[in-house]
């Protein structure tokens, strides 16, 4: 990819989030290029997830802009929108709090997800007519293919609240990738794994960008993975961007290291 090609997928333009009298987001600005990995990090209570609710639609921003270029051709404003129509877009996340349908089997997890992809009304469904089912049966043979490019087909048929933490971890991404994003967004992806749960999600994340084609944009306090991983980071403190820069930039921003890093 050439520098040419990497127009910017997400602007986010004095973005400001006011609860009652407290301003957990002020005048934030960023802006994520098509293909990189970039992290928002900070301290416990910046107003990173806040940031992502905005993005995604859970919150509709006091002030500010939001907008996506998922071709190159055009930004579309988007704050304000509810979180399906986001989804239909090309914006995914995960949580901080995994929220899988824990009762489902793994495939079910994701053939739910790619429910936008089907086009059998009520009464084709009803009926299941041959068209309603070279549907169902194109959705598990994708739905399967996502498994296996997260290293969870050997899970297909068991029950998502018996898996190891890591692959619910996992899984949780798969399923966001069900939708086709070309923008996805990772909530403390590595929260509560153990360093080989954390250098497996590392793999993924890297393979998601590179085969799949898609942007990252992720909040982490393992520095470890965000140095690793990241080609940008933003650092939020009480819900300003104080630094934006490369890990190297980041490491040695004297700011960033007296709010976050330590000293």
């Amino acid at each position: 990819m050439t520098a040419n090609d990497k127009y910017p997928v997400l602007e986010i333009n004095d973005l400001s989030m006011v609860f009652g009298g407290l301003r957990a987001i002020d005048c934030a600005t960023m802006n994520i290029k098509k293909g990189e990995i970039a992290a928002l990090i900070g301290p416990n209570g910046a107003g990173k997830t806040t940031i992502f609710n905005c993005i995604t639609g859970v919150y509709k921003p006091t002030s500010g802009t939001v907008a996506i270029n998922p071709t190159g051709e055009k930004m579309e404003e988007i704050g304000g929108l509810k979180p399906n129509l986001i989804n239909r877009k090309g914006l995914a996340r995960t949580f901080q709090n995994i929220r899988l349908f824990s009762s489902m089997s793994v495939l079910e997890n994701v053939m739910i997800a790619r429910h936008n992809s089907l086009k059998a009304g009520v009464f084709r469904s009803i009926i299941r007519d041959p068209k309603t089912r070279e549907e169902e049966r194109r959705v598990i043979e994708e739905s399967y293919d996502i498994l296996k490019k997260m290293n969870l087909e050997k899970f297909v048929n068991e029950t998502a609240h018996n898996l190891p933490y890591g692959a619910q971890r996992r899984l949780e991404i798969a399923r966001a990738m069900a939708t086709e994003p070309f923008l996805l967004l990772l909530d403390e992806p590595v929260a509560g794994m153990n360093p080989q749960e954390t250098r497996e999600l590392e793999e993924t994340i890297h393979m998601i960008r590179e085969r799949e084609k898609v942007t990252i944009l992720l909040i982490e306090h393992d520095m470890s993975l965000v140095m690793n991983v990241s080609e940008r980071i933003y650092v939020l403190d009480y819900g300003r961007m104080i630094a934006e820069g490369t890990p190297a930039e980041i490491k040695s921003n004297p700011e960033v290291i007296k709010a976050y890093l330590g000293e």
